[in-house]
């Protein structure tokens, strides 16, 4: 599988008339990367026919990353006209790379596919293609756009992605690893005709002294050169305006390579005024810029009382409304915000009222905010209902039991639940700082299934570690039991 590829002086998304500006150089590559980098000594090369070019690269998906989308244009070459690849930064807008633009078409975009070919998705036209306004042509850097689309992008549970800006200049340094995606070619040549989605690993490496030597020059103030000097991993036309992800922010967009592919990835780099620009477009706030806490965070009651707490919203950005709900409370339990809807910035009251019937136990009670562009922010409220449990056991199986993702990624898994009596509702404990859960549904018959998202990164990065998360069922007549998903996240 390959990885996205920049074009040797060449954008990825433009035609090969512009192959003479990444003529490669007269000299050999600058540096040549160690071999325990690679899984063969064998390096395959442009036009070697039988492995691909993204050598390293892996098969990817949409769930591994919600705001990657496929930009296409009439009239391309490509399957679906695939020309390009980006991320969805907010409801109605792409972070992409500028010369994007310049490809003769009309520009569309396709989200929510492993494999454009595969059919359906979610189709969106452009309304503006916004570039930079220092950008003149890639290779001179500023290679990054904003497009606006005419519709809502649908990704799940409004967790667009986060731009790196200047705050974060020391993301994308040399010895940093970047994790990349992209629709983009599969081979040089374009011989598979394949547009599913891959991603891949490149180092970041010192641009100044590996990366000159083609085209205008490598520019570190506007540009991130990563991967290897013989292109062993790399992009390729199609992973234009592509993302290189560093601890959960888009710290560049994939803009251009040398014209063979033998040579390093360059992006447009983001942590710098450019992705102060980027910020700009998107009205000034990023995903997760606003923050919720509760205070206290722990209570206690007992069965048909009630117990409350402080929910306490803090902004970075202008204050905004937000809308207060509450998810994951045992049975006959009803949670009470006054008032439902706050500025961030502003408190709000919580009252957890329970029944007589409310089983003894204790739940994580999910509190989210929500606001206008379906944003979120979340905080976890420990309740302990206390009192004699029922005698019982409930049987909880997981498929899998463990999943590994770097911070900014999510993981899956399906709960399967019988025993008690009655519906079984589901909850978790256990997560660690910066994951928000999504359970589909949250209750389930005797024997039924739910699936769990648990999105890392969320408004803030997840510490790598490995963490047991708790999937806990109970029944109606509030028989419980537990199982373990453990929970690994890397850097």
């Amino acid at each position: 599988m390959t990885f996205p590829h920049l074009r040797a002086l060449l954008p990825l998304a433009v035609a090969a008339a512009l192959i003479p500006l990444g003529q490669p150089a007269a000299h050999a590559d600058p540096a040549t990367p160690p071999a325990a980098n690679y899984e063969s000594d064998t390096v395959p090369t442009p036009g070697s026919g039988g492995q691909v070019a993204f050598y390293n690269g892996q098969n990817a998906t949409v769930q591994e990353f919600p705001a990657i989308i496929a930009g296409l244009r009439e009239g391309g070459s490509r399957p679906q006209g695939q020309s390009c690849t980006g991320s969805a930064i907010a409801p109605r807008k792409i972070l992409i790379a500028a010369h994007c633009a310049d490809a003769a078409g009309e520009k569309s975009f396709l989200y929510g596919l492993d494999d454009l070919n595969a059919g359906g998705g979610f189709r969106t036209r452009v309304i503006e293609y916004k570039k930079h306004p220092r950008y003149v042509n890639f290779d001179q850097g500023y290679d990054v756009a904003v497009v606006t689309v005419a519709d809502d992008i649908p990704v799940p549970g409004g967790v667009y992605a986060t731009v790196a800006t200047s705050a974060d200049e020391r993301l994308a340094v040399p010895g940093r690893d970047g994790l990349g995606f992209g629709y983009g070619k599969k081979d040089f040549n374009d011989t598979a005709r394949d547009v599913t989605l891959d991603k891949a690993t490149l180092p970041v490496v010192d641009g100044e002294r590996l990366c000159q030597g083609v085209g205008a020059g490598f520019k570190t103030a506007t540009m991130i050169c990563a991967g290897y000097g013989d292109g062993r991993v790399t992009i390729l036309p199609g992973d234009s305006g592509g993302p290189l992800i560093i601890d959960g922010k888009i710290v560049g967009v994939a803009s251009w390579s040398r014209a063979d592919f033998k040579w390093y990835s360059v992006y447009g780099r983001l942590t710098n005024d450019m992705g102060d620009w980027v910020k700009e477009q998107i009205g000034g706030q990023q995903p997760g810029e606003f923050g919720l806490s509760l205070n206290p965070a722990t209570v206690r009651t007992t069965p048909g009382k009630y117990v409350s707490t402080t929910v306490v919203s803090t902004a970075t950005g202008a204050p905004e409304s937000v809308t207060l709900t509450a998810a994951g409370l045992p049975a006959g339990a009803r949670a009470v915000f006054q008032p439902t809807s706050i500025m961030t910035g502003d408190t709000a009251k919580l009252t957890v009222e329970t029944s007589a019937s409310t089983p003894a136990g204790t739940s994580p009670i999910t509190v989210t905010a929500t606001n206008a562009a379906g944003k979120t922010a979340t905080a976890t409220l420990t309740l302990t209902v206390e009192g004699d449990p029922p005698t019982g056991e409930v049987k909880v199986t997981l498929n899998p039991p463990a999943a590994s993702v770097r911070s900014g990624m999510m993981a899956t898994t399906s709960a399967t639940a019988t025993g008690g009596t009655g519906n079984l509702t589901l909850s978790l404990s256990g997560l660690p700082a910066g994951v928000h859960p999504l359970m589909t549904p949250a209750t389930i018959p005797q024997g039924g299934r739910s699936s769990i998202t648990l999105l890392t990164g969320f408004g803030q990065a997840t510490p790598p570690g490995t963490y047991p998360v708790v999937v806990r069922a109970r029944s109606a007549d509030g028989k419980t039991g537990t199982a373990t998903f453990t929970l690994t996240v890397t850097r």
